[in-house]
């Protein structure tokens, strides 16, 4: 009995130093899974492409873009950076607009059902960009302000979870690009879908509806009203004379000149 008992004591001893207990916090499985790189492919319309900046803002030249490999890892994890109080940010932060262009009109439109899909795309309705490119709407807003406008944002940063969910809803490359091709300049944290209103707000006759998948969306002008064209050219000179590229199919679409890498949210 008494050998019995002395095997018991052993084969206790045995098990408590084997580490064979509850594991600590750190140790515990992460069960949260990593979302896929942020995308902000644009809707596009049929049969259109990225044009590249021209000093005539009446004369976008097509330009043929190839998108990136998405087996590389080209990607880059941004989290947003709140407004300091003493220092700027780096250029490639992603920042809040409103931080620094407190008089910047926000209607995020996939933060709402008040877009093509009728559904809300956005867990979020603050809109983000690189705080370079901030800088460069910054002196554009206080430009178009001087003439009475304001500039009004209806997409920025767009993660690529929201592409994927665009396209889940309308997997048709005629209207949604393909997040599985390639990733979108609206991932990158450079790319604003924006209008122009006037300083308290107020809309103004513009050539066509965001995400209007007609011949009205593209810059030809023509087949819109003047006051229209004549809108559409304030917003297009303040924007290209500013550092950025309008695309051939969207009037409303323009990326900053300076690339980054697409953000990993």
């Amino acid at each position: 009995m008494r050998a019995v008992k002395y095997l018991l004591i052993i084969s206790a001893l045995v098990f408590a130093l084997s580490g064979c207990n509850k594991p600590a916090d750190g140790d515990a499985p992460n069960s949260a899974l990593t979302s896929p790189a942020a995308n902000n492919s644009e809707v596009i319309s049929p049969s259109v492409t990225e044009s590249s900046q021209s000093p005539d803002p009446n004369a976008f030249s097509a330009q043929k873009i190839t998108p990136p490999d998405v087996t590389k890892n080209t990607a880059t994890s941004v989290k947003p950076t709140k407004k300091p109080e003493t220092e700027s940010p780096n250029d490639d932060d992603l920042v809040r607009i409103l931080d620094y262009i407190p008089s910047i009109y926000v209607d995020l439109k996939y933060a709402t059902t008040d877009n093509f899909t009728g559904k809300i795309i956005y867990d979020f309705k603050d809109a983000y960009l690189r705080y370079g490119t901030v800088k460069k709407l910054l002196k554009i807003q206080e430009k178009l302000t001087e003439q009475g406008y304001s500039l009004k944002i209806w997409d920025a940063y767009r993660p690529v979870s929201a592409q994927f969910k665009l396209w889940k809803i309308c997997p048709n490359p005629k209207y949604v690009a393909n997040p599985n091709k390639g990733h979108s300049s609206h991932s990158k944290g450079n790319t604003v879908d924006v209008t122009l209103v006037l300083l308290d707000g107020s809309s103004i006759e513009m050539p066509s509806k965001f995400d209007d998948f007609s011949s009205l969306a593209d810059r030809d002008y023509s087949d819109v009203s003047k006051t229209a064209a004549s809108n559409a050219l304030i917003l297009e000179n303040a924007m290209t004379s500013n550092g950025f590229s309008g695309y051939s199919g969207e009037w409303w679409h323009y990326s900053d000149a300076i690339d980054y890498s697409v953000i990993v949210s």
